[in-house]
């Protein structure tokens, strides 16, 4: 079953966080992942304004983005952000129709 990785990311140093943006889509794709969303304008429909980014990938299963994630190459990438933005990631498993 499926898997959607969502990512909302407030940036604080463009700068320093382009150095993980340049790098971290090679990864995903190589672990499996693809983006479904990722440099769109968001639109928010509800709650307090934050002006947060909203990126989501999908993966071919939990376990395959689990395995991204836990994986020793993310890790490197992943230290790239550190103090460049305020993140919060969601792994949400796809219901089968």
């Amino acid at each position: 079953m499926g898997a959607l990785m969502i990512i909302q990311a407030h940036i604080t140093d463009l700068e320093k966080f382009k150095a993980y943006s340049a790098k971290a889509p090679a990864l995903i794709t190589q672990f499996g992942g693809r983006y479904r969303s990722m440099r769109g304008d968001n639109e928010q429909l509800e709650g307090p304004t934050d002006n947060r980014k909203i990126v989501v990938s999908e993966w071919p299963s939990k376990q395959a983005a689990l395995t991204f994630w836990h994986s020793d190459e993310y890790a490197q990438i992943k230290a790239l952000r550190d103090d460049a933005a305020e993140i919060q990631v969601y792994l949400v498993e796809l219901t089968s129709d």
